[in-house]
This record gives structure tokens, C-alpha cells and sequence, in this order.
């Protein structure tokens, strides 16, 4: 029964969200019937069919509108399509009012769907962080609380594979932090006592005890969700120069309207009933429904094409952004790299066969659930190398795995671990150029000292090079944004191409440098495919998210590369800076044919049937010139 009222429930909740749509839909239907009926004449059914679909289609505009007009005390489209529509009806026209409320509803509907999907990503944040914590007091046994009931100086406890509830500084034990939800980068942190932790991370190998530093409302996790929701509140000079053009248009066509209908009678010495339907045909050929037009098919056969091409836009004006974009800032982990880690070099000890000492290490790191343990195994299966079972473990959170096997010892894991002297010497010291080149090194010791290295890398993807170099060419500047220590982001950024990159961000950092970039550029792209990016994709003009990566990052973003590749942002330009063009076109034409329209009314030379032909007529020319976005680019 539970379960029925809950779908129950969310079917309401469905319609409702879409009710805009589901309106737009049944009043174009109704328009349909209304044609048909009025073959042989307009008729009462035929009438009945047109007031519906007005009342359908046009309500929820007009509410708004009416609404809207009381509130901010001024005039807006809404009224003028609405006045338009009616205006049409009035001289008998009454399919072209009828179509025009069915356009600017249908358009309405799209932005409200806009809108609900737009606050997702809040939602979806909020899940990551947990509810509950064990809190520690004294000698007593770990009690679990609600999070929000936590203050600071409190002590938490953190088993492993539990999410970190709170900012804070480990005061007993030691493990591997994967903190990829801050600084977006795949390898865990090693984390001792005295490190610091943060929520929302997880905790993967150690138990540890976490003393609490900061308020709930002042977590870096918190910190993220709030420049999320404040990026997202804030309007694009784009949207700001619309909503003021609106209502200048309003006023001035209203105003030329009403001068209309009895200037002409006083100055020019026009019959009453000439006057009023010349003002009424004024009304109606300077209705925007061709410069609407102009808009909306171009742009919905721009998505359609995106979306053919892996290309997924969640509104037209982020190609208009995309457009006009002068720098492309790209996180580095799982966007320009793939994300994790591989194998690249592998040095043994010369008395040591390397196949069977490879063996050993797989052997162990088997056992480990560290994503650098993951690499190098799945690297020895690679190589066809067998594995050893029953090989007994120790490990050590946050520095590596010991073992004893045939009566020698083992212990695996950094420099740290093995000793720093002993590693740095190995084979001429070849562990130092390695991490100049952004490597990361593990060795192997055995009792006879440094037996085996193994080095490994997140490696570019493969079009990654050829993206950016596509970019430059298309004129935008590329930056890299990294977690990673200054070394290895400046080796990823020669390999990639990129001439400026920033090491070491953090969420924070990363919206400081878009927020920087916009008032230098003004329209900035970001990529991105983490929890920590979500902030600055939604901070920048145009956020873009890689398919594959997490839920929140693809919430936020307002366009998704479905199959992760970068070749498809330089095609995503251009495919915004064609349908600028051809809007621009459709503008310029439909805006000359409606002051052609207007002219020709003032001076009575084009009649209500031959303004609505005018009209209509560049409206069809606007969308066929719109659906040439449907052909892929070269």
C-alpha cells in the first residue's frame, strides 16, 4: 500500500512538473481540431476549439505575466502575445492567435523544465555528506549521533569506508583518505596524526580517531554547496540585456498601438473603423513571433545535432556561451588524464628474475584495496604473470603492506616506507627523475635491501593533445587545474599542450580562478568530472561535465560529453558560433520584415490578409533557415 501511494505521489509530482508542457501540447492539438472544423467556414465547434486552446495554452503566460506586470510594476512579452493573440481574434484571425500562444507557451514550458532540473545538483551534493557520526567521550563505547548535533572540540571515531562527518585533525591512528571529493585527484592520501581531514571524504584502510576543528555550516563541503547556490543565482549579462530589452519593447509597441488608434483620425482625417483596424493589424504584424522563431528551431536542431555527436546541452543559450568563449579552464584528474593510475616503468634488482618478483608483488598487492595496489596487479595480469594465494599480509594505512614468504621479508610501499636513503640510491638514484616526470614510485624490499621499483603514472588521453591544439586554433586559451603537486601538473600540462596551468587547487581555488577569468574574459568554459569542480562549472559560463564522471559534476554542468571526449568541445564551439550565425540572420531578417509590415500599415498599403502572409511567411523562412543546424559539421 506504501509503495502505491508513493507512485501515486510521484506520478502527481511528474504531472505537475510538466503541466507547462502537457498544456502546450493539448492547446496544439485543439488548434489542429480547430483547422479541420473550419474547412467549410468558421464554426461554433471550430470557435470553441480556438478559445480552448487560448485558455489551455495561454494561461499559465498570462498568469505570469499579470503577475509579474503587478509586482514589478512594469509591461513584458507575456502581456504584448497575450494582447497580440486577442488582437487576432477580434479581426477574425483566429488560427494565427491561436498559434501564437501555442509558440510562446511551448517555449515557457521548456524554461520551467529548465529551471526544476537546475537545483539537482544541491540535492545530490547534500547525499554525499553523512548523517550520522560515532562520537567518542572518554572511556565510554562510541555512540552514534546525528551529525548536526555535533559541535567542535568533539571527538569522532571513523572506521574504514566511512565518510569523514566533519572538518577536523586525526588525534590517534593513521590510514589512506581518498579525497577525491575535494581536490578531485584519484591516489588516497596518506593521513597520521596531526593531518588534517575533511568532510565528506572517505575513510578506506585505518580506523581513526578525528578531532573536530569547524562547524557544520563552516566545512569545506559546506563551502562547496554554497558557491554552487550562489553561482547558480547569479545571471548572465546575456539574461540581464534580454529582460531589459523586453521591456522596452513592450512599452514601445503598446504605446505605438494605442497612439495608433486615434492619431491617424485626427491627422490624417482616417474613418473611425479605419483607424482601429489598422491599429489592430499593427498589433498582430508586430507581434514577435518570427523573431521568436528565429530562436528557438535553430536552436533545437543545434541540440538534436550535439546530441547525435555524444553532445548533450541542457539549453541554448550555453551554445550561445559557448559561442563567445575566450578561455577554456580543464580539470587535469579524469578529463585530460584518464583518471587512474597505470604502470609505466619497472626496474628489478639484478639478481632477481623480474617475472617471479612481479609475481611476489601482484601477490601482495592483491590483498590491498589501494588504487595504486589496483594498477599494478592489474599490470602483472597483463603480463600474463600468475598469482600467489595465501600470502599473509600486514597492512599499514596510509604507508604500504609487509610480509614474510619462504622464510624472507617484504614490505612494499614510497621512500617513506622502505627508507628514504636506501630508495633514493637505487639504481643511480633513477627514482628522482621519475617523479620529475610526475610519476609516482613504489618499491619493493626484501632483506637484502631495495629489490624492485615500479613507477606509475595517470596517463593523457589520447585525443587530448589533439583537443587542445584544435582549441587554440578556434582562438581560445586552454589552462589546466590541478590538485597535483607542482612537478607533476607541469609535466601533464607540457605533455597536453597547455601553456598555463595551477597546481595544487582546491575547490575554492579553482572558483577563485574562474571568478578571476571572468572579468578578465568574460566568458569562460570550465571541464570538469568531480565533486570538487562542481563549483566552478557552475560558476563559469559555460560548465561542461565528462559523461563518466560523478553525478553531481553532471548535474551541474550545462553541457555533458556523453562518451568522454575532448575532440568534442572544439566541435561544441563550433556548433554554437553556426547557430549564432544563423540566428543572427533569422533576427535581421524577421526584425526588417515586421518594420517593413509596420511601414506598410502606416501608409495602407498592405491589408490584414497580405500583413498575415508577411508575417507568417517570414516565420516559416526563419525556421527552415533554423533546421539547417540539423547538418553535422565538418
Amino acid at each position: 500500500m506504501l509503495n502505491s501511494n508513493r507512485e501515486k505521489f510521484s506520478l502527481i509530482e511528474n504531472i505537475k512538473q510538466h503541466q507547462e508542457l502537457i498544456a502546450a501540447i493539448a492547446s496544439g492539438i485543439l488548434i489542429l481540431i480547430a483547422w479541420k472544423l473550419e474547412k467549410n467556414g468558421l464554426s461554433t465547434a471550430s470557435v470553441i476549439s480556438y478559445i480552448a486552446a487560448f485558455i489551455i495554452g495561454g494561461y499559465a503566460k498570462a498568469k505570469e505575466g499579470i503577475i509579474d506586470t503587478i509586482e514589478n510594476r512594469t509591461l513584458n512579452v507575456e502581456i504584448l502575445m497575450i494582447l497580440a493573440a486577442i488582437g487576432s481574434m477580434i479581426i477574425g484571425y483566429w488560427t494565427e492567435g491561436a498559434i501564437l500562444i501555442f509558440i510562446f507557451s511551448l517555449s515557457g514550458a521548456l524554461e520551467t523544465y529548465a529551471m526544476n532540473r537546475s537545483h539537482r545538483e544541491i540535492s545530490a551534493l547534500m547525499n554525499l555528506q553523512p548523517e550520522e557520526a560515532w562520537l567518542v567521550r572518554g572511556d565510554f563505547e562510541p555512540m552514534k549521533v546525528p551529525v548536526s548535533s555535533l559541535k567542535v572540540g568533539d571527538h569522532l571515531l571513523i572506521k574504514p569506508g566511512e565518510r569523514i562527518p566533519a572538518d577536523g585533525k586525526i588525534i590517534k591512528g593513521s590510514s589512506s583518505i581518498d579525497e577525491s571529493a575535494i581536490t578531485g585527484e584519484s591516489i588516497p592520501v596518506s593521513k597520521d596524526v596531526g593531518d588534517e581531514v575533511f568532510a565528506g571524504t572517505i575513510n578506506l584502510n585505518g580506523t581513526i580517531t578525528v578531532h573536530m576543528t569547524k562547524p557544520n555550516s563552516e566545512t569545506l563541503f559546506q563551502k562547496i554547496i554554497t558557491l554552487v547556490q550562489t553561482a547558480q543565482s547569479e545571471k548572465s549579462p546575456s539574461q540581464l540585456f534580454i529582460e531589459k530589452f523586453e521591456g522596452i519593447y513592450v512599452k514601445a509597441v503598446l504605446i505605438a498601438v494605442a497612439l495608433m488608434m486615434f492619431l491617424p483620425h485626427y491627422l490624417f482625417g482616417w474613418d473611425w473603423n479605419t483607424t482601429f483596424y489598422r491599429a489592430i493589424v499593427l498589433l498582430v504584424v508586430a507581434s514577435p513571433c518570427a523573431v521568436v522563431a528565429s530562436i528557438m528551431p535553430a536552436t533545437l536542431a543545434a541540440i538534436s545535432n550535439g546530441a547525435r555527436h555524444g553532445i548533450l546541452f541542457k539549453g541554448g543559450v550555453h551554445l550561445e556561451n559557448l559561442s563567445a568563449l575566450k578561455l577554456l579552464a580543464v580539470d587535469k584528474t579524469g578529463t585530460l588524464t584518464e583518471g587512474m593510475p597505470v604502470v609505466t616503468d619497472v626496474l628489478v634488482r639484478e639478481d632477481l628474475d623480474e617475472r617471479e618478483t612481479l609475481k611476489l608483488i601482484a601477490s601482495m598487492e592483491s590483498q590491498s584495496n589501494h588504487p595504486l595496489a589496483k594498477s599494478i596487479v592489474q599490470y602483472v595480469k597483463d603480463q600474463q604473470i600468475g598469482i600467489i594465494s595465501g600470502i599473509d599480509i600486514i597492512d599499514i594505512p596510509g604507508q604500504g603492506v609487509k610480509a614474510n614468504f619462504n622464510g624472507r621479508s617484504y614490505i612494499i610501499g614510497n621512500a617513506d616506507f622502505v627508507g628514504n636513503e636506501e630508495a633514493d640510491s637505487f639504481a643511480d638514484g633513477i627514482a628522482a627523475r621519475l617523479e620529475e616526470e610526475g610519476k609516482t614510485v613504489v618499491f619493493l624490499k626484501d632483506d637484502d635491501g631495495i629489490a624492485a621499483m615500479i613507477a606509475l603514472k595517470d596517463t593523457i588521453r589520447n585525443e587530448a593533445k589533439e583537443a587542445v591544439e584544435t582549441l587554440k586554433q578556434l582562438g581560445i586559451e586552454v589552462a589546466m587545474l590541478t590538485g597535483d603537486h607542482e612537478k607533476t601538473a607541469k609535466v601533464i600540462a607540457k605533455e597536453a599542450g597547455v601553456n598555463d596551468y595551477i597546481a595544487k587547487c582546491s575547490p575554492i581555488t579553482k572558483t577563485e580562478f574562474i571568478e578571476q577569468a571572468l572579468t578578465k574574459y568574460q566568458y569562460v568554459g570550465m571541464v570538469g568530472d568531480g565533486i570538487n569542480d562542481a563549483p566552478a562549472l557552475a560558476k563559469s559560463t559555460v560548465g561542461i561535465a565528462m559523461g563518466g564522471g560523478t553525478d553531481v559534476a553532471l548535474e551541474t554542468a550545462d553541457v555533458v560529453l556523453m562518451k568522454n571526449n575532448l575532440s568534442k568541445i572544439a566541435y561544441s564551439i563550433k556548433l554554437g558560433r553556426k547557430m549564432q550565425q544563423i540566428v543572427k540572420q533569422n533576427i535581421i531578417f524577421s526584425t526588417a520584415v515586421i518594420a517593413i509590415l509596420i511601414t506598410s500599415n502606416f501608409l495602407q498599403i498592405v491589408d490584414l490578409p497580405l500583413g498575415v502572409v508577411g508575417h507568417e511567411g517570414s516565420t516559416i523562412l526563419v525556421i527552415l533557415n533554423g533546421l539547417r543546424m540539423l547538418k553535422t559539421l565538418k
